[in-house]
């Protein structure tokens, strides 16, 4: 099993990059059906959303557009349990069809805080699409649209993800070995 060790915590691979592509265009497939006669706002969720977000617009078929928005509700290893708005929305989705691209949905508090403050810009509809869903960890009633792969509650880096900045690089996703 490959292991890394990132900030003093050691790391093994639990998904490999073969995986995650499968997953990926398995979201975009269901897409290109679903939104073929619409021109979609995609909004990636940044930080971490950049690597899927890419890769998942490369098996987007249809015309779109694409906005980014920044959040922050971890330190460590740890959901603070607030989301904080860092880069605010630059487009109208005033009667568009919206997706929120996110890289994951585990406590479902940013998912829902973005679903409640695009409402409020009169969308057409929003739809959440997340390659990760934590399902032991939600502590909120919202259930993402799209989901590429389902995880345990670990705490988990890589594809995007990071631990207090760092391992976003890496294709594969590895899982933090407890000590």
């Amino acid at each position: 099993m490959e292991k890394l060790e990132v900030k003093e915590k050691m790391f093994v691979k639990c998904i490999d990059h073969a995986t995650i592509q499968a997953a990926v265009k398995k979201i975009a497939d269901r897409l290109n059906k679903e939104y073929c006669e619409d021109v979609p706002v995609f909004i990636s969720v940044l930080n971490g959303a950049f690597m899927f977000t890419a890769d998942l617009l490369k098996e987007y078929k249809g015309f779109c557009e694409l906005a980014f928005i920044t959040v922050s509700s971890y330190k460590g290893t740890q959901t603070t349990g607030k989301v904080e708005l860092v880069l605010e929305l630059a487009k109208d989705i005033r009667n568009r069809r919206v997706i929120i691209l996110e890289d994951i949905v585990d406590s479902g508090i940013t998912a829902s805080y973005l679903i409640s403050k695009f409402a409020e810009l009169e969308p057409k509809d929003v739809k959440v699409a997340t390659f990760l869903l934590k399902p032991e960890a939600l502590k909120t009633e919202v259930r993402p649209d799209y989901v590429g792969i389902e995880i345990p509650n670990d705490f988990i880096i890589g594809y995007g993800l990071d631990y207090d900045g760092y391992g976003r690089n890496y294709k594969d996703i590895y899982k933090v070995l407890e000590d």
